[in-house]
């Protein structure tokens, strides 16, 4: 037999120390139950109002890539099989699937934050952070992963078109349309085949359609027939299933790119306390929440077309300081408008270009592309700068920015508040060549994540989109009701 005296030590060490690790990360970030809470009554209500722990934000969990706040009543509790409704036996099997679904999460968190903790005690993270896109690389390439893995979607089949199920795939809102068509076409592998297996709920409605056929000719621009619709929706979901009632919409989420959509939750806030709105219209003043809700790109997609990066022109022959073009609506646009419209050779700014001139080719040419907000805060010229090669310049208040919670948006973007806009040209002219020319290297690095394929792709728009919700799931642990 042969002599392990030497070998065992170099094995059992290394694993003592992996386990001693992984216990004191959990017992700091508590991602999974321990016994001591098994049935506290702190963490769990035992009242009529099973639900009451999600009625408070204390029921939230937040992850640590974004958002720092944290809470131990996470409603989560172990059961026997005896504690699963006994009258029902798809009931029991319905919490049995909850279960599992939550045991993937709290794993998937297990390792994330594993990762976290790798990168934070190690000098090669700190290393490779240094001019890196991301925040946190570590965390986000570990969460990609388990989200591959672990991310299921269920879209609910109620609903005939064109106001539900359908959404433009071209133009100025073909976001929409490209992720209802994504995860409905059955071809994703996030695609659910049972609601039981999935990890969040997706309410395809079609904020563009509901307003292009209920509001045409548009003689009333009053929100309530949009908002009745989608409440109406709601509620028919929430009488055929349990999976909005156990978790309060805390897992279902909806996409549009509508400069109304915003408008849908306004009229019950309380009841949409806890839906995650997937909007392009992410405007922090006017009620979007960065720890709920999922801020979309917009993108401006030719019919036939998906849109992709070219290659642009080299820096050094990058000849234009700053260039816009576009309609003059909006304050801001406005101010920019008065102050450098027609007026600079370095800072080019137009509404309509002359003739003979090439939109896409001006921007190729330039190194700082001015991207200021209009009647809403998104802008499609922050994707088409990416896709050029040129670096965005952000002109837009309270703009939560597309995917700030794992890209470090000030490595390859420069923003400017709007009281500063007559100041364009001393600021840009301000950032050293050398910084320059790191920024634009960051912005042909993050390109991956804003180019649109059908079938997505790993770190592509999509999967960035579906990355933030999932995000936004794996903060919250919906509750395993008795």
């Amino acid at each position: 037999m042969a002599d392990f005296t030497c070998t065992t030590p170099l094995l059992l060490y290394p694993s003592l120390v992996l386990v001693l690790f992984f216990y004191s990360v959990n017992h700091h970030y508590r991602f999974l139950p321990s016994s001591d809470n098994i049935g506290d009554p702190s963490l769990c209500s035992d009242d009529s109002d099973n639900l009451g722990a999600l009625r408070s934000p204390e029921a939230l969990i937040y992850s640590s890539f974004r958002f720092p706040f944290r809470t131990n009543s996470s409603c989560r509790r172990r059961r026997g099989d005896d504690d699963l409704p006994s009258s029902n036996n798809s009931e029991k099997v319905r919490w049995e699937a909850l279960e599992r679904v939550e045991g993937g999460l709290a794993m998937a968190r297990a390792a994330i934050l594993t990762k976290a903790a790798f990168s934070r005690n190690s000098s090669y993270g700190s290393e490779s952070l240094i001019g890196s896109v991301y925040l946190n690389p570590f965390t986000f390439h570990q969460s990609h992963r388990e989200m591959e893995r672990k991310f299921k979607i269920w879209a609910y089949r109620e609903g005939d078109g064109p106001l539900f199920h359908k959404a433009p795939v071209n133009d100025i809102y073909a976001i929409e349309g490209q992720f209802m068509d994504e995860i409905e076409t059955g071809k994703s592998p996030f695609a659910a085949k049972h609601p039981d297996e999935a990890t969040v709920f997706y309410i395809p409605v079609g904020i563009v359609n509901i307003i292009r056929f209920v509001y045409r000719p548009y003689t009333n621009y009053a929100r309530d027939r949009l908002q009745n619709i989608v409440k109406d929706y709601i509620s028919v979901i929430s009488q055929r299933y349990p999976y909005w009632n156990r978790s309060l919409g805390a897992d279902h989420f909806l996409v549009s790119c509508h400069d109304w959509a915003p408008d849908v939750t306004a009229a019950d806030p309380e009841f949409y306390r806890l839906f995650i709105r997937v909007l392009c219209n992410a405007n922090a003043s006017e009620g979007f929440v960065s720890m709920r809700d999922v801020s979309l790109p917009e993108i401006n997609i030719p019919r036939g077309q998906l849109g992709s990066p070219h290659a642009g022109e080299p820096p050094e022959n990058r000849k234009i300081l700053a260039f816009f073009a576009g309609g003059p609506h909006g304050k801001v646009r406005q101010i920019l408008f008065q102050r450098w419209k027609d007026k600079d050779r370095d800072v080019r700014v137009h509404d309509y270009l002359p003739k003979g001139q090439n939109y896409t080719k001006l921007m190729d040419q330039t190194k700082f592309c001015l991207c200021p907000s209009g009647y809403e805060v998104a802008s499609p010229r922050i994707v088409e700068s990416l896709y050029s090669g040129c670096i965005p310049v952000i002109i837009a208040d309270s703009y939560v920015l597309p995917f700030s919670d794992v890209l470090d948006w000030k490595k390859f973007s420069v923003h400017i508040p709007i009281p500063k806009i007559p100041e364009i040209k001393k600021i840009l002219e301000g950032i050293p060549e050398g910084e320059y020319l790191r920024m634009q290297r960051r912005v042909l690095q993050v390109q991956r994540h804003f180019v649109l394929n059908r079938p997505s792709k790993p770190f592509d728009m999509l999967r960035m989109v579906m990355h933030s919700i999932w995000l936004r799931r794996l903060n919250v642990r919906v509750p395993i009701l008795q």
